[in-house]
């Protein structure tokens, strides 16, 4: 019988969390509701911080935080979705061999669509730090990229919570409720500790790059008259 162990460390459940709350966020300021674009530029760069925090965490974080512990091997993907329909497959402790490359496509999708973002404007008030200095070229592509990858990102959520729905009913793989408590039922071995004084760190240290970022380095817009 499998026990209950602390897979997922503290960090890693509250940037997951923190980015459900930041692109439903986006997504209600960019769609439905009104003269809130300073809201969505805003959250646009606190969703960029979070992006660059679990990509640093993916080389700092835990055992199971880590891109290392990500089982990538395609044949390895393709051998597990076949095992999908089997409710007593056997739960792995970190992220299965499917759910591995949704993670690392989720991070780029995201992080190419608070990128991009630093180079958009609402036609009207406000635009984007480096709008003003980028060229034509770039802008079309940036354009192109954050008001169309939103759809696709939609999507994947879409198939995030679908899979993690069917994992929490079907096969009775309680990874809803791990992404609250950190605690799964699997044979291996528990993380020591959450590594707190290390997200501390990089956590400071994100929030000084992200505002160095938007706020230092990006020059004035020029003004017309």
């Amino acid at each position: 019988m499998a026990n209950k162990h602390l897979i997922w460390d503290f960090p890693t459940r509250l940037f997951h969390w923190l980015l459900v709350a930041g692109i439903t966020a986006q997504w209600l300021t960019g769609e439905y509701l009104d003269d809130a674009i300073d809201w969505h530029f805003t959250i646009g760069y606190c969703v960029l911080g979070l992006i660059i925090f679990r990509i640093l965490w993916g080389f700092l974080g835990t055992r199971y935080a880590k891109f290392s512990s990500l089982p990538l091997n395609p044949r390895h993907a393709l051998d597990y979705a076949r095992s999908l329909p089997d409710k007593h497959s056997k739960p792995h402790a970190g992220h299965n061999p499917v759910g591995s490359w949704m993670v690392l496509i989720m991070l780029l999708a995201v992080l190419l669509q608070a990128v991009s973002g630093l180079f958009v404007s609402d036609e009207i008030f406000s635009e984007g730090p480096y709008r003003s200095v980028a060229s034509k070229a770039v802008l079309e592509v940036m354009e192109f990229i954050h008001f169309n990858l939103f759809d696709v990102l939609l999507i994947l959520i879409g198939l995030h919570v679908s899979a993690a729905l069917f994992y929490q009913l079907y096969k009775k793989q309680a990874i809803i409720t791990a992404m609250f408590s950190g605690k799964k039922t699997v044979e291996a071995s528990p993380i020591n500790g959450s590594r707190l004084l290390t997200a501390l760190i990089t956590t400071a240290i994100v929030a000084g790059a992200v505002y160095l970022l938007v706020v230092v380095l990006p020059p004035e817009p020029e003004l017309y008259f």
